[in-house]
């Protein structure tokens, strides 16, 4: 597949037993800001997960950089590009799990559930006996998902233990194969060892994530509906990791569409019709400013930090 957008981004993670994270942090984030990468890495005594962007040869040689650590060297990464920088700055932060499950004990390395490849997710979620699971944030279903896929309607990652354990019953119920999936795989890999160390034997997930799915699945063959949420200021992608047409609500960093747009609720930067309710005038008040500061910034031909890059797209 051949990109006609000059900005790389790569969508990274690894499992791995770091015994001192903070002895990497500062090596990563000279290695970035000297290539002019931005984007976020996590890091953890589990492992390094994270989304960058920059010129396709500073990515190239970071990716390099991070395989050369040891137990990186099988790093999973997954690219697509962006017309502009999706990312304002770069950091790198320590974390205590890369994505927060919860749950002590749940060792990807250790126990996880079966990779299935993008070609035969298809033949294993059309089985009657499979019980497919969206492992994602609500906001993120909201705007596509697979075909027959259960919501668990969860906020953050860190409620999918409970509602697992209160729901296994109604979701085993004349099944006996589970299928997971996520966005780009790592959220997959720590629910499956998860339910794994539920008891559940046959437990299978999406290798390298709906991303993967989408870049090497033709539309005409899949088994997806809508777009993919993913974090950055694209917002949204589709089939080939085409740019979606969703768009980012300044005020609570969640998607929305055109029909959003033209809610009484939506106010560019202020608010949108998910968050209005969430919010108090204070809020809005404060929000206004911000995008009061954003317009005279662009008046001046600067852009602000807040400013949306795909809005004159």
């Amino acid at each position: 597949m051949e990109f006609m957008h000059p900005i790389k981004v790569a969508a990274l993670y690894r499992f791995v037993a770091f015994q001192a994270p903070e002895d990497l942090q500062p090596r990563i984030h000279e290695h970035c800001i000297a290539g002019g990468i931005t984007g976020t890495i996590l890091l953890a005594r589990e492992g390094i997960n994270g989304t960058v962007a920059g010129d396709p040869q500073a990515i190239d040689a970071l990716i390099a950089f991070l395989r050369a650590i040891p137990g990186c060297a099988e790093l999973d990464v997954k690219y697509s590009h962006a017309k502009k920088m999706p990312f304002y700055r770069m950091k790198v932060r320590l974390k205590k799990e890369i994505v927060t499950l919860g749950v002590d004990g749940i060792d990807p390395k250790r126990q996880v559930g079966t990779y299935v490849q993008a070609e035969d997710w298809n033949a294993l979620i059309s089985e009657p006996n499979t019980v497919l699971i969206d492992t994602r944030n609500d906001y993120e279903v909201a705007i596509g998902t697979f075909e027959g896929a259960i919501d668990p309607r969860t906020k953050s990652f860190s409620e999918f233990p409970e509602w697992f354990r209160t729901h296994r019953a109604e979701l085993a119920a004349g099944k006996t194969k589970f299928a997971m999936f996520c966005t780009g795989g790592i959220r997959c890999e720590k629910s499956t060892a998860f339910l794994k160390a539920e008891g559940i034997d046959e437990v299978y997930h999406l290798e390298g994530g709906i991303l993967r799915y989408l870049e090497n699945i033709p539309e005409a063959e899949s088994k997806w509906q809508g777009e993919c949420f993913v974090f950055d200021e694209r917002v949204s992608v589709t089939h080939g990791l085409e740019l979606g047409e969703m768009e980012l609500c300044h005020a609570c960093r969640r998607p929305i569409s055109q029909n959003d747009k033209l809610s009484a609720h939506f106010k560019e930067g202020v608010s949108c019709p998910t968050c209005f309710a969430e919010r108090t005038e204070d809020d809005r008040a404060r929000f206004a400013e911000r995008q009061r500061q954003i317009a005279l910034a662009k008046k001046r031909g600067k852009q602000h930090i807040g400013v949306n890059p795909r809005a004159d797209d």
